[in-house]
């Protein structure tokens, strides 16, 4: 895996969690790591355990040069849709960075310009680059975290387990309970007749 997608050393990688989710937010990171960075498992956080992504999160913490968490809440994604809310997501991580990137490399194919930095959307790039990599690690484990904490309040759903995920014991849960104020209106989240 390379360490970043262009020569920049200021590039931020970026990633997103939780757009097809039908509960909670949308999180987006940012990070610009060194020169030199490496760990020995870090990869794409959809191929990690959740213990290998809460064990990679404070190294990454460490030693990225800046790094920035955004989030864009459910009302707000039935407000303006959930591929802006992604969009704003990711210029709010942006913004925290504190350091601001000479380039931006975005997994996926789609990103909204921010300011007037040069930017790359790769496919794939949480398994190509490690500044991605990364960035899915930290949107990951901060938006799971969010959802755990909701699942307090709402256990009926399981976000503990399914993280607001489309399952279908989650869709049943919504059908028995009937939504909850963290539930994305605007997406599908019924299910066919039985």
């Amino acid at each position: 895996m390379e360490l970043r997608f262009s020569a920049h050393l200021y590039e931020a990688g970026i990633d997103e969690a939780g757009r097809g989710c039908l509960a909670g937010p949308v999180v987006a990171a940012a990070v610009i790591l060194p020169d030199g960075f490496e760990h020995p498992i870090l990869t794409d956080s959809k191929k990690l355990s959740h213990d290998q992504r809460m064990n990679i999160r404070p190294y990454i913490l460490e030693h990225a040069i800046a790094w920035g968490v955004g989030m864009k809440s459910a009302s707000r994604i039935d407000e303006i849709n959930i591929l802006q809310a992604n969009f704003e997501a990711m210029h709010e991580a942006i913004e925290a960075l504190g350091q601001e990137p000479s380039f931006i490399s975005i997994d996926g194919n789609k990103f909204k310009p921010f300011e007037e930095i040069p930017f790359e959307c790769v496919v794939k790039g949480d398994a190509k680059y490690t500044n991605i990599a990364a960035a899915s690690i930290l949107a990951k484990t901060y938006r799971d975290e969010v959802m755990v904490f909701l699942h307090e309040k709402y256990p009926e759903y399981g976000w503990d387990g399914n993280k607001g995920y489309p399952t279908k014991k989650h869709k049943i849960a919504i059908r028995e309970h009937g939504p909850s104020p963290f539930h994305r209106q605007s997406f599908n989240w019924k299910l066919p007749e039985d």
